[in-house]
Order: structure tokens, then sequence, then C-alpha cells
């Protein structure tokens, strides 16, 4: 039985070691060991988001709220494997999608990936995780009404037509990475996407019964609290990994990451304070949009830097939630837009503005960066709202994305999986 202690001094025995000796010396074990503790620890990120979502609805909806990332994890996993991550890496067409050179993971194996020092595998299975947690978060939009069937669907078709070409574009050789754009971990690919996504979807399939009158307060704070501990944690994985090695641009990428959130849920705490009370719901949210914000940025600035993006990224999230739920015309449940959407809009902008290491933004003198990566957020954000909206569409026009009236009042813990949580 291998014990905590012992893991740790096997980890710490590859970092050490440095160069391992398969595939004529190419593989750093160091860099692969990292990389892959960093695929793991976006994993556990998935699980968060359910916890995260779960503790926010109410508690005839909990399961099927938490199943939402699980269910993600298995379909979205296959999905990847099969064709997913040739769409998002295979030979550039066009610069819009990747070919089907990797189709079944054909040609992707232990040898060490091109341009980097893990293997190819190791590559592809830290890249799945991205895809996966994206998906998942765009469940937050629609939680509590949609049909677990037409969900299945429409995230396997969402990885397909919006997910999978994006990540093409930013990291896979496309348009925008030939541009120059910068995206260190996702703010593009996998934030600004599942943001808009969530408004389409959440347009589509229309508010919840009773949404601006009946009361729909969380059910257990504390399950979103461990769910956002568990994020915060996991983003380490999701933003040093990116580095791609067990470098000094990880350990960048750490402390900025680390530090953005905090100054966002510092701001939010005060924000919500000076309005009500400290509240701990919002604590939690404001390091989340934290943590969305310097995704883009976190191997290119330095840790003062993600101070303002983290400061921002809470300002403007509070308040793009107060706007969105006063209209109530729009019901994006989990306030996926605000959070994920604006939070890494600005973060990708602020990428372009305090990019010094790596590259160069504005204050370092390269106004031009800016200039790209607003290109790359209205593309992002167009390509993402009209396909997502076209989509949910055709997915209710063929087999309805909302459950009935009945089912929704009863709780789709009940109506859609036969169990509850507090039975």
């Amino acid at each position: 039985m291998v014990t905590t202690r012992t893991f740790w001094s096997l980890l710490l025995l590859a970092l050490l070691i440095g160069t391992a000796s398969a595939d004529e010396g190419t593989i750093n074990a160091a860099d692969n060991a990292w990389v892959l503790i960093s695929a793991a620890l976006v994993l556990i990120m998935i699980p968060g988001v359910g916890l995260f979502y779960g503790g926010m609805v109410r508690k005839k909806n909990a399961i099927s709220t938490i199943i939402f990332s699980f269910a993600v994890m298995s379909i979205i996993s296959l999905q990847w494997i099969l064709y997913g991550y040739t769409l998002a890496f295979g030979k550039d067409i066009s610069g819009l999608i990747g070919g089907l050179d990797f189709l079944g993971l054909n040609g992707v194996g232990m040898g060490v990936k091109e341009g980097l020092t893990i293997p190819a595998l190791t590559f592809m299975i830290f890249q799945a995780m991205f895809a996966i947690i994206t998906v998942s978060l765009i469940t937050g939009s629609y939680v509590e009404r949609i049909k677990f069937s037409s969900f299945l669907v429409f995230s396997l078709a969402w990885a397909t037509l919006v997910y999978d070409p994006v990540a093409h574009w930013v990291w896979g050789g496309g348009w925008l990475q030939q541009m120059g754009v910068l995206d260190f971990a996702g703010g593009i690919v996998v934030h600004i996407t599942a943001g808009v996504s969530a408004m389409a979807v959440a347009m589509v399939i229309g508010v919840r019964k009773g949404f601006g009158t009946d009361p729909m307060e969380p059910h257990n704070i504390p399950t979103t609290v461990m769910g956002a501990a568990l994020l915060w944690f996991g983003w380490f994985g999701f933003n040093a990994g990116s580095a791609l090695a067990a470098n000094g641009i990880a350990a960048n990428a750490f402390v900025t990451t680390n530090t953005s959130a905090a100054a966002a849920a510092t701001t939010w705490m005060l924000l919500s304070w000076r309005q009500r009370a400290p509240s701990a719901l919002g604590i939690v949210t404001g390091a989340v949009a934290g943590l969305a914000a310097i995704t883009p940025a976190a191997g290119f600035v330095t840790p003062l830097a993600a101070i303002p993006i983290g400061i921002v990224a809470a300002i403007a999230g509070y308040y793009a939630i107060i706007l969105i739920r006063g209209s109530k015309k729009v019901d994006d449940s989990l306030d996926v837009l605000a959070c994920h959407g604006i939070g890494s809009t600005w973060g990708v902008l602020a990428t372009g503005i305090f990019a010094t290491i790596g590259a160069t933004g504005l204050l370092a003198g390269n106004s031009h960066q800016v200039v790209v990566q607003i290109i790359a957020i209205g593309v992002t954000w167009g390509y993402s709202f009209l396909v997502t909206f076209g989509l949910a569409k055709i997915i209710d026009a063929v087999m309805g994305l909302r459950v009935r009236d009945d089912e929704e009042s009863v709780g789709l813990d009940i109506s859609q999986h036969g169990e509850g949580a507090y039975m």
C-alpha cells in the first residue's frame, strides 16, 4: 500500500531525476510528472464545479446539478479521444479546424510531443480536462429545468461545434494563434466560450417557473464553499500546468493565480459588505471570478499585475450579476456569464495591457497586442453566441430542451433521476 509520504517521495525523486532515458532522452521526467499532476488537479475541478453549482440550487435539484459535471466528465472524455482532440490539435486546415490526423488518437503515443518535453499522450490528456470543464461550466445557466437527454446531446454537439474549433484557433495553430493572440490557460478557449454560450442557451430555454417571484435561495452554501475550495486548489494545475513544464513560468502562473483570486475575493467581500453583509457566497463567487480573469494572463504577467486584474474582475462581475438579474428577462441561473464570460473578457484584455513575461503588452510599449486581444474577444463572443443559440434552437425543436412543468415543479432529482439528495 502506497502511503502519502511514499507518493510525495516518489514525486520528488521524479522531479530531481529530471530527464528520463526513454524515447532517446527527449522526455523530461520532471515536466511529465508536473503536467500529469496538473491534469489530475484540473480533474478535481470538475466535481468542484458540480459541488459549487449544486449548493446554489434548490434541494430538489441538487443531484441533477451535481451529476451534470460527472456526466460531462464521462461523455466528453470519450468525445475527446475519438475525435475532439484531432479537431482541436490536428494538422491545421485553413486556420479554422484541425484535420483528422489524430482520429481515435492515431499517432498519439508515448513518444515526445513535437516542440515539448512531454509525451503526446500527456499533452492530450491535459487538454482533455480543459474540454471537459468548459462544457461543465455551461451547466450553471440551465440548471433546474433541462431534460437530461437534451443536456447530453447539447453537451456533445457544443464541444464539437464550439469548443474544438475555438481551441484550434487559439492553441492548435489556427488563425488567432497565427495572429499572435495571448491566452495562457484558456481565458478565450474556456471561459469566454462557456460564459457567452451559457447566456445563449439560457435565452432559448427560458426562465425557471416562478423566476423573479418565488424564492430560489441556495439550499446548501457550505457545499458551494467546498466546491469553490476545490476549484481554487485545482486551478493551480489549470494555470501553472499550462506552462507544460516544471519551470519558472509555472511558478509565476501559480503565484499570479493565487494573487488574482485573493484580490477578487477580497473586493467582492467588501462590495457585498457595503450593500448588506460580507456574504460567504459572494466571497467564493469573487474568488472564482478572479481565477477566471487571471487564466489568460497567468504566465504572461507579474504577481503585482494580478492584483488589479482580480480587483476589476470582481467589480465587473458583481455589477454584471445585478444588471442581468435586474432585467428579469434572462435566467442565467448561476451567473456563468458574469463570473466566467465577463471576468475572462477583462482578463484577455488585461493580458494585452499587462503582459511582460514572454510577450509584451500595452504597458511595455506594444499597443498592437491590445488590438489582437480585442479581435479575439469579439470573434469568440460572436461565434460562441450564434452557434450555441442556433444549436439550442435546433435541439429544442427536435427533442425539446425543457422538462414538463410538473417535472420542474417536483424537481429534476426525482423527475429525471428517480432519486433525491435528502430522502
